[in-house]
C-alpha cells in the first residue's frame, strides 16, 4: 500500500515582507505539519535560496517596492507550484501569471494555508 501525499512532508517557502503576515501564515502552515522555510522579506535573499529546499511558495509580489516578479518566473521554469499573496488586485498582475492562485491582502490564513496543502498534495505526487 503506498502512503498518500501529505503537507507533513512539504517545505514552504514564505516570501513576505509584511511581519506579522509573514509569522501567522508561518504557524498556520507549521500546525498543518508543514516545513516552513522564511519568511523572507528580500527579494535577493529569496532568489539565492536552493529550488531543492522548499516544494511550494507563497509570494508577495511587493516587496519593500522590489517587485518579485523574478523568483515568480524562475519558479514557473523549475515547475514549482506557487501563489501570490498580495494587495495588487488582478489588473496590475502581468498577463503570465493569469493562472496563478492570487489571494488579495488582507489574506484569510486558513484559506491560504488549505491551498498550500493542496499544492503540497500535487506535488508531492509527482516525487
Amino acid at each position: 500500500m503506498t502512503e498518500q501525499p501529505s503537507a507533513k512532508r512539504c517545505r514552504v517557502l514564505i516570501i513576505e515582507d509584511e511581519y506579522f503576515l509573514g509569522h501567522d501564515l508561518a504557524k498556520a502552515l507549521r500546525l498543518l505539519g508543514c516545513e516552513v522555510v522564511g519568511p523572507v522579506a528580500e527579494l535577493s535573499d529569496a532568489m539565492s535560496i536552493e529550488p531543492d529546499a522548499y516544494d511550494v511558495a507563497v509570494i508577495d509580489i511587493n516587496l519593500r517596492g522590489c517587485l518579485a516578479y523574478p523568483i515568480a518566473d524562475e519558479l514557473i521554469r523549475l515547475r514549482k507550484p506557487f501563489i501570490f499573496a498580495t494587495g495588487y488586485g488582478a489588473n496590475a498582475i502581468p498577463h503570465r501569471f493569469r493562472n496563478v492562485r492570487r489571494f488579495e491582502k488582507p489574506c484569510d490564513i486558513q484559506t491560504i494555508s488549505a491551498q498550500i496543502g493542496m499544492l503540497c498534495d500535487r506535488q508531492l505526487s509527482l516525487v
